[in-house]
C-alpha cells in the first residue's frame, strides 16, 4: 500500500474540502497522485458536497422511529438550508434512513471531533499497551490504525452504513448534499434502549 504523506492529505482537503479521511482514501486508490484523488472526489460528489460544507443549514426535521416494538427509540435532528428541501421525499427519505441506522448501529456520536479528549487518551493508552516493544514510530502507526477502527464503530458520520456497508453515513450523506444541491447536517440525536444504563457522556 502507498505511503500517504499527510501534507498531500492536507493539500487535497485544501483544494476540495473534502473530509481528511476521504482525501486519504482518494489518494491511497490513485497511488498518491493529487490530481487523480481530485477526479476521485468528485467522481463521487465528495468534493462538490465538501464546498458546500460551510453554508448555514438552519432549516430541517426532527423525525423520531420506534424499533422492537417499543424496545428502542430514536430522536435525531437533521439541518439543510431551505424549508423547500426540509420538505422533499429524498430528503425525508434519508432522514429516515439515519434514524434506522441509529437504532440498528448504536453510535455514541455524529462526528469524531465529538469524542470527549479524555476518552480518546484512554483509548490510545490501551492500544499502545497492546503493542508495547515495538519502535515508537510503528506503535503510533498502529494506534492511528486502531483509532480509526474505534472511530468507524461509534460516530455515526464514520459508520458502515447499514442498508449499504460499502458506503459510510457520511458518503451517505454527500450523496444526497450533491443530489438536492443544498448542504446538509446531522446536528444531533438520542437513542434509547429499554434497560440500559444512562450514557455518563452525552451522545451528541
Amino acid at each position: 500500500m502507498t505511503e500517504i504523506n499527510p501534507q498531500l492529505v492536507k493539500q487535497l482537503r485544501e483544494k476540495t474540502n473534502a473530509g481528511m479521511m476521504d482525501c486519504k482514501r482518494a489518494l491511497t486508490e490513485a497511488g498518491g497522485d493529487i490530481e487523480k484523488a481530485e477526479s476521485i472526489l468528485r467522481t463521487k460528489g465528495i468534493a462538490r458536497a465538501g464546498k458546500k460544507a460551510s453554508r448555514a443549514t438552519k432549516e430541517g426535521v426532527v423525525a423520531s422511529y420506534i424499533h422492537l416494538q417499543g424496545k428502542v427509540g430514536v430522536l435525531v435532528e437533521v439541518n439543510c438550508e431551505t424549508d423547500f428541501v426540509a420538505k422533499n421525499d429524498n430528503f425525508r427519505e434519508l432522514v429516515k434512513d439515519i434514524t434506522l441506522h441509529i437504532a440498528a448501529a448504536h453510535p455514541h456520536y455524529v462526528t469524531r471531533e465529538q469524542v470527549p479528549a479524555g476518552l480518546l487518551e484512554k483509548e490510545k493508552e490501551i492500544y499502545r499497551g497492546q503493542v508495547q516493544g515495538k519502535p515508537a514510530a510503528v506503535t503510533e502507526k498502529i494506534v492511528e490504525g486502531k483509532l480509526e477502527k474505534f472511530y468507524s464503530s461509534v460516530c455515526l458520520m464514520d459508520q458502515a452504513f447499514i442498508k449499504n456497508p460499502d458506503q459510510s453515513v457520511r458518503d451517505l450523506v454527500n450523496g444526497k448534499i450533491v443530489e438536492l444541491g443544498e448542504n446538509i447536517v446531522i446536528r444531533r440525536f438520542t437513542r434509547y434502549m429499554v434497560g440500559e444504563e444512562m450514557e455518563t457522556e452525552p451522545a451528541a
